[in-house]
């Protein structure tokens, strides 16, 4: 009995350590997020323009109207990441062929309008999301968040973080997954 008592502590630590060391452990792709939103349509979105910016605002019906495949990108002139993944977004939309829409997220009007008139603006359509609404809708845990839609408007992957170096290529192999 005292044997067992010595051995329960060592064995509990053990079991502890062995799913400290899995969790840790790589395999899994922290982007990718799961979410009740893939394989459904976009959700219900009406946002304005951004004051400032020559688009026009976003609505799920703008989504569904639009051919191909769309890159729905949640970004905030704030956030240094998205600030990072701007010029990779803005060539998939180019070289790829993809349309890029964008939800400004919880970011000043005039702040975006700046920061889209430095980087430039590569989104067909673009709302401005001040109370953050439609990111509670879109389930975002943070920006930058990208959704691969496809031509039916149904929400295929979603890609939390940057696309930017490793997250560029993991991005890119969902949407060759969608292409299929």
């Amino acid at each position: 009995m005292k044997r067992l008592l010595f051995a329960l502590p060592l064995l509990v630590a053990l079991i502890i350590g062995g799913f400290a060391i899995w969790g840790l452990s790589g395999g899994r792709d922290p982007s990718a997020l799961p979410s009740v939103l893939i394989s459904q349509p976009v959700p219900q979105l009406d946002l304005g323009p951004i004051e400032g910016v020559d688009r026009p605002g976003l609505t799920t019906a703008d989504i569904t109207k639009m051919e191909g495949i769309k890159l729905l990108n949640v970004f905030a002139s704030w956030c240094a990441p998205c600030r990072a993944e701007h010029p990779n977004l803005t060539r998939l939309g180019q070289e790829e062929g993809l349309t890029l829409i964008g939800i400004n997220y919880k970011d000043k009007p005039e702040a975006a309008a700046t920061w889209l008139e430095e980087l430039g603006n590569p989104y067909t359509a673009l709302g401005s999301d001040y109370a953050g609404r439609a990111g509670i809708d879109l389930g975002i845990s943070g920006v930058p968040e990208t959704f691969i839609i496809d031509a039916d408007g149904i929400i295929r992957h979603r890609f939390a973080g940057p696309v930017v170096g490793d997250g560029l290529k993991r991005f890119m192999d969902a949407l060759d997954e969608v292409r299929k």
